[in-house]
């Protein structure tokens, strides 16, 4: 096809405009892989991207969307070919590199990642950037020591993409997960994929001590500032948090006590220029440990055309779970 239909945010004096549209083949960037994409998930990336909350795309115009799984459709790559089925997640993908909410892509084939044997393109992008990061994280605490006998786990922003895959993916391998969330409706929810205690994230807002008392061996954290300082805080001693978002704020308001007191660590995680080795790793590891019956459970699916209505909601704390697209 030489047009094809894609969300495109451009810029305005006002700041920018977001439309579903025809786009030119001949406009699209330079890369060695043309991919048909076939399914892109919603990730609070996304939202803030498609609503211009926060500077993520870095050129105009910008065809929208981090993640993509579908079939490879040419390449002049060696290590893909026409038919291959194939992951991008991240490098830029919807920032400075042409997104994935578009039916066509080209892309360099150093981003990708083959798809898992048993798994759906559609099932990839139930767990897009947000299961992948969150298997990072989990990944960061096994480095760090963090095992299940080491006492509970805490997932904070519990109820979206990141912690839902989180929780599940936490349980699944034998740990106590406490799921923080500003939502108690969806306590069945959380209960469902895995937690064994749910708290309310109000109990992680309030004023921050430099050392609170003990609570948890570990944790995941999607929402930094407060939430995340306020954890730290109640980290036992040799413990470790994998910070992995901001949806709280950019922000760290606590002190180094944690960290020189109780040698508790903070891990970063960075799902975006990750290696190659660690991604595929993160891929081999959802593919055996996410249970794919709880990824059915938390997610809705949605077109192209309900996209960009979509990342207002994302970003207004009123999506649970995943969001899936179906470019087709």
């Amino acid at each position: 096809m030489s047009t094809f239909k894609a969300i495109v945010i451009t810029k305005t004096e006002a700041g920018q405009a977001v439309r579903l549209t025809d786009f030119d083949d001949k406009d699209l960037m330079e890369g060695d892989v043309t991919v048909r994409v076939e399914w892109s998930t919603l990730n609070y990336k996304d939202g803030l991207a498609l609503t211009g909350k926060s500077p993520v795309v870095r050129r105009f115009p910008m065809i929208a969307g981090i993640d993509l799984a579908g079939t490879v459709e040419a390449s002049t790559h060696p290590a893909w070919k026409p038919g291959d089925k194939v992951v991008l997640n991240g490098w830029g993908l919807g920032e400075t590199h042409l997104g994935a909410y578009a039916q066509k892509a080209r892309v360099k084939g150093e981003w990708l990642v083959r798809l898992p044997q048993s798994m759906s393109a559609r099932e990839a992008m139930a767990i897009g950037t947000a299961g992948y990061t969150a298997m990072l994280a989990v990944m960061a605490l096994e480095r760090a020591g963090i095992v299940p006998a080491r006492g509970p786990v805490i997932v904070t922003g519990a109820s979206g993409g990141v912690g839902s895959v989180a929780v599940a993916l936490l349980a699944k391998l034998g740990y106590s997960v406490i799921a923080s969330t500003g939502r108690p409706e969806e306590a069945a929810y959380l209960k469902g994929l895995g937690a064994a205690e749910i708290i309310e994230r109000t109990e992680l807002t309030g004023p921050v001590r430099p050392i609170a008392k003990e609570r948890w061996a570990g944790g995941i954290d999607s929402v930094g500032s407060t939430t995340l300082a306020n954890l730290l805080s109640m980290t036992r001693y040799g413990g470790a948090v994998a910070a992995c978002g901001l949806a709280g704020g950019i922000d760290l308001p606590g002190s180094v006590a944690p960290f020189i007191l109780r040698g508790v660590s903070l891990l970063g995680i960075d799902s975006v220029m990750c290696p190659m080795p660690l991604r595929q790793e993160a891929w081999r590891r959802l593919e055996r440990d996410l249970e794919r019956g709880k990824i059915a459970a938390m997610i809705s699916v949605i077109g192209l055309a309900e996209v960009i209505e979509a990342g207002a909601r994302i970003i207004a704390g009123k999506v649970r779970g995943r969001i899936v697209v179906n470019i087709g």
